[in-house]
C-alpha cells in the first residue's frame, strides 16, 4: 500500500489478483467480485481511491 500511495506500481493488477486468490484460496473471480462490491460499497471509482480512503481515514497512515 505504501508503494502504491508513493506512486509506484508494485505489481499488475492482474498479478495481485492471482496472489490475493492463492492467499485466500478462492477462485480468481471471487476475488474480483469481492473488490468490486468493497469499492461500491465505499463509494469509490478505483483501488488509488481505496489507497486514499485508508490514509483518510487512518485504517493505514504513510511510513515515518
Amino acid at each position: 500500500m505504501h508503494t502504491v500511495a508513493a506512486g509506484d506500481s508494485l505489481l499488475s493488477p492482474s498479478v495481485t489478483r492471482r496472489e490475493i486468490t492463492a492467499a485466500l484460496v478462492v477462485e480468481e473471480s471471487a476475488t474480483r467480485t469481492h473488490v468490486k462490491r468493497i469499492l461500491m460499497k465505499l463509494g469509490l471509482r478505483d483501488r488509488v481511491q481505496a489507497v486514499i480512503f485508508a490514509y483518510e481515514t487512518g485504517i493505514n497512515r504513510p511510513r515515518p
